[in-house]
């Protein structure tokens, strides 16, 4: 069952990423030179992980892809409490601060907005405020390399 799951997961980030215009860490230059969005940011995109807190769990394992369309998936579990994992597809924009983004479900439910910093998003609360107290640095999602460079790929 887990060897199921971990092939099911795989197969859902390579079908996003080989989706619309999937570009991890292209360097391009925008023409919009009044106004700078986390979306400017040249490292934003790719994937991120993160085992953020829970009241009623071991935690969530969290994976994150951003797209340079705009487009995500987010992958949650609830460790310790369900061997079921939560996918949610959607867009995101830039936040009301230039350096957060804002993720609004396909279908419409709550948003979660994050602070862009170089290689990781740090999940801010409702208001958009970040989390404070003893356990604020585990709402830090921290981005890996889905390729290293555009020429080489290893193989398996």
């Amino acid at each position: 069952m887990q060897t199921f799951r971990q092939i099911l997961t795989f197969s859902l980030l390579i079908a996003i990423f080989s989706g619309c215009n999937p570009v991890f860490a292209e360097t391009t230059e925008t023409t919009d030179t009044d106004t700078h969005h986390a979306q400017n940011s040249l490292d934003w995109p790719g994937v991120y992980h993160g085992f953020l807190p829970c009241d009623d769990c071991k935690g969530v394992k969290t994976t994150l892809a951003l797209n340079k369309n705009n487009s995500y998936l987010l992958i949650t579990q609830y460790v310790g409490k369900s061997e079921r994992e939560i996918v949610e597809k959607g867009k995101f924009t830039g936040g009301n601060n230039n350096n957060t983004i804002v993720l609004t479900p396909r279908d419409n439910s709550t948003t979660r907005q994050y602070l862009v910093g170089e290689n990781t998003l740090t999940q801010l609360d409702n208001n958009g405020n970040r989390i404070s107290g003893k356990l604020a640095d585990r709402y830090i999602l921290r981005r890996t390399d889905v390729t290293k460079s555009s020429s080489s790929h290893p193989s398996h």
